[in-house]
């Protein structure tokens, strides 16, 4: 079973990191209110990206990873993963598809 490393962006502009084996359910909880404390108080706008890896353990590691970035560095992570396609992260399982939703700046 895949896991996904997620970003989405709130509705004041900040980044919410996550990781779930359904992203679009995941993206529903949050947009409804009942997702995790930090999307309560600041509601998802979007979904920026996400990015499939192989499991569980993977995906947490690569959600540590782009926690410990800033809101800048986690937007050029999401403009330079969608705009290359390549895998940034390791572990990453590489997926055409992937979600992307850059700014549109």
């Amino acid at each position: 079973m895949s896991w996904f490393l997620y970003l989405i962006e709130c509705q004041d502009g900040s980044l919410y990191t996550g990781i779930t084996v359904n992203v679009e359910a995941r993206f529903a909880t949050h947009a409804s209110g009942k997702g995790a404390r930090y999307t309560r108080a600041h509601p998802p706008l979007r979904l920026l990206v996400s990015i499939p890896y192989p499991d569980r353990s993977s995906a947490s590691k690569a959600e540590y990873q782009i926690k410990q970035l800033s809101p800048a560095r986690k937007r050029e992570f999401v403009r330079r993963y969608c705009a290359s396609d390549q895998v940034v992260l390791s572990n990453a399982t590489p997926l055409k598809n992937a979600a992307c939703k850059p700014d549109s700046t």
